[in-house]
């Protein structure tokens, strides 16, 4: 055979061969890890895989004391409290996630993966071909907390105090200690281990209006709490006077505020008695919200249409507030104007001392060609010329 001809069938055969040496078992990277939740809440299962080719990945659930009756698990399941997501790539990753929790969803969840050709024969035995992975949800009842209703903060009129209160009246376990939260955080120096709990709020104002929690927990199971949620209308309390730029920068007007719910921030520019709203359909208004914050960029400034006085108008359920910014726009010249300023003056100043030369009089004019000092009259001279002649007729 030609030598070309056996390099050519060598090179193909190691191409034929090439997926096969790289072929690779199914692993786990991660596994899914056991949970205790309480009823209502939800939990998610992370599972990853990697091989070659890429392993498939499916989930089954068996219920508590009944490991040997696996079911298949599928996205939509439980009256769509299941959801299944599943990508491929070089790995294979799948999450499943269950909400509403209730007592019945404890039990054993198990990640399933393989990539053996065989693995859907049904003469083969899962257990050889599928790798699996599992992990126990353990589901309790939800304690039961009395906490007050929502309050509203009548800012108004004067308010001397506002009481919170929380009573845990039933539990799966006892509980360890207690705390109270606001908006996320812990505030300092009120853990206890009460069942029933108070939190005073002494002359309230915006900024103490909020979503409060009193939060219970036990050794072996997850916290729990309850909400209160504390109202009151949004005051701005910060934003930008006024905002002096040149035509063709840029302008950044900004308000904060307190008060809950967080507010729904609008923009306005006031023409007037008249009002004309601002979105960010322009092209060159743009305007960023979050929670307590609204900020407007405005580009590439007109100084014919852009400047005026610019409204932010913060508006939840109990309230609104509004407060203005002055934009003025100057000239792309305005830098020169101290320099213009300074030589105008210099000018006006050589103008003057010109004309002033010219409008003196002659005789306020020195001749350089007469000499300085007083000048010699011709009587000076006639007794000069007496005593010459005087001396002579000696």
């Amino acid at each position: 055979m030609h030598p070309i001809a056996v390099m050519l069938a060598v090179v193909l055969l190691g191409n034929l061969m090439l997926p096969f040496a790289s072929a690779q078992n199914a692993g786990f990277v991660k596994s899914p890890l056991s949970e205790t939740k309480l009823t209502g809440d939800t939990f998610e299962l992370y599972c990853e895989v990697v091989g070659n080719p890429t392993p498939e990945i499916q989930w089954w659930y068996a219920e508590v004391n009944r490991a040997d009756s696996f079911k298949q698990l599928w996205d939509g399941a439980r009256k769509r409290r299941v959801s299944i997501n599943t990508a491929y790539g070089t790995n294979g990753v799948s999450v499943l996630g269950i909400t509403r929790l209730t007592l019945e969803d404890s039990g054993t969840y198990e990640c399933r993966a393989s990539n053996d050709p065989r693995r859907n024969d049904l003469r083969q035995n899962p257990a050889i071909t599928w790798i699996r992975a599992q992990a126990t949800i353990s589901v309790l009842q939800k304690p039961k907390i009395n906490a007050s209703d929502q309050i509203v903060l009548p800012l108004d009129g004067p308010v001397k105090s506002v009481i919170l209160h929380c009573n845990l009246t039933a539990a799966h376990t006892a509980h360890k200690d207690s705390f109270w939260m606001k908006n996320g955080r812990e505030i300092p120096n009120t853990r206890g281990e009460e069942r029933t709990r108070s939190f005073r709020i002494s002359k309230p104002r915006a900024d103490d209006s909020g979503e409060y929690m009193c939060v219970y927990t036990f050794d072996k199971a997850p916290n729990a709490n309850a909400t209160i949620e504390v109202k009151a209308k949004p005051y701005v309390t910060g934003h930008k006077r006024s905002e002096n730029k040149n035509e063709g920068e840029n302008a950044m007007m900004y308000c904060k505020s307190v008060g809950y719910p967080h507010p729904t921030w609008t923009w306005r520019k006031v023409d007037g008695t008249s009002y004309k709203d601002i979105d960010n359909s322009t092209g060159r208004f743009f305007i960023t919200n979050r929670d307590n914050y609204t900020e407007i960029n405005i580009l590439n400034l007109d100084i014919t249409t852009d400047p005026g006085i610019y409204e932010c108008n913060a508006t939840n359920v109990i309230g609104n507030t509004a407060e203005t910014t002055i934009l003025r726009v100057r000239s792309h010249l305005a830098p020169l104007w101290p320099f213009l300023g300074v030589l105008a003056e210099i000018i006006i100043l050589v103008v003057i001392i010109v004309v002033y030369e010219k409008r003196k009089r002659p005789d306020d004019i020195i001749d350089d060609d007469e000499p300085v000092g007083p000048a010699k009259t011709n009587s000076t001279n006639n007794h000069k010329d007496k005593n010459i002649r005087q001396r002579n007729t000696k």
